[in-house]
């Protein structure tokens, strides 16, 4: 298993439009999304990185949604590394992840950056590319080697979970998206017989996923003990003279 961390940033896309059938992907995300996000509740909503950004969210009652990317462009609120968030601690409702994991350095700094500043219960959304795809496979061959997804991390859909419940996430659904090798820019046909198939007998191999998560914490509270120390006597039919006990034997009767 290759490392997370690595020493130099991958060629990062700030459009869909840099991603091969780019607009497909995001009007897919999109839909996909819509419903889970009608269930975020809260008053911040942060969209993480360039294209979190462009995703549009208009079925999720929270309405600050806070767009921060690595440099200045017209839909930036906030100007920030994902890695060095500059919010506070417990601060953010929810969290949208659009293939921020796959053009990262250090993925893992990241979650923990995310698992910071999320309020408890709060929920995230990540979207990746799969790395048992076609695509995956695609990513080491020479098709269209100016294609950003050369560069792209492919962190399968297991291995992102597991980071997430190391940090306390509880995963609370995984779609799986498109058999779809990208690099070659054919049609996206969701709605085909074979993809259909496909999503019903070959679900890993799909060539997205995206994962909701939610941020559990148990909470903290004094538990104080309910008993106490109590002496209890239990008479034994026992009588004292003059210092000496004698006991009655049980089985004496009167003449």
């Amino acid at each position: 298993m290759r490392p997370a961390l690595i020493k130099n940033h991958p060629t990062k896309p700030e459009l869909w439009q840099d991603l091969p059938l780019g607009d497909e992907l995001k009007s897919l995300i999109e839909r996909e999304i819509a419903e889970v996000s009608r269930k975020f509740f809260g008053y911040h909503l942060v969209r993480l990185g360039h294209l979190s950004s462009q995703i549009e969210l208009n079925s999720c009652p929270i309405k600050h949604q806070i767009n921060i990317t690595s440099n200045n462009q017209t839909y930036t609120s906030l100007v920030a590394m994902s890695d060095d968030l500059p919010v506070s601690e417990n601060s953010v409702d929810a969290f949208l992840l659009a293939h921020e994991l796959d053009f990262a350095k250090d993925p893992h700094q990241i979650l923990r950056e995310v698992d910071r500043t999320i309020m408890p219960n709060g929920y995230v959304v990540i979207t990746g590319f799969n790395p048992l795809s076609l695509c995956g496979v695609f990513k080491y061959l020479p098709f269209n080697k100016g294609s950003v997804l050369h560069d792209a991390r492919f962190f399968s859909c297991a291995r992102v979970k597991d980071w997430l419940q190391l940090l306390g996430f509880e995963i609370v659904d995984v779609k799986h998206l498109l058999f779809n090798e990208l690099f070659l820019q054919r049609k996206l046909r969701a709605s085909s017989k074979w993809n259909q198939w496909c999503h019903q007998n070959l679900s890993m191999l799909t060539s997205m996923y995206v994962i909701v998560a939610r941020k559990r914490e148990i909470p903290l509270s004094l538990i104080k003990p309910k008993w106490k120390a109590k002496t209890k006597f239990s008479a034994v039919g026992a009588s004292v003279r003059s210092g000496v006990m004698q006991v009655e034997a049980p089985w004496k009767t009167e003449k």
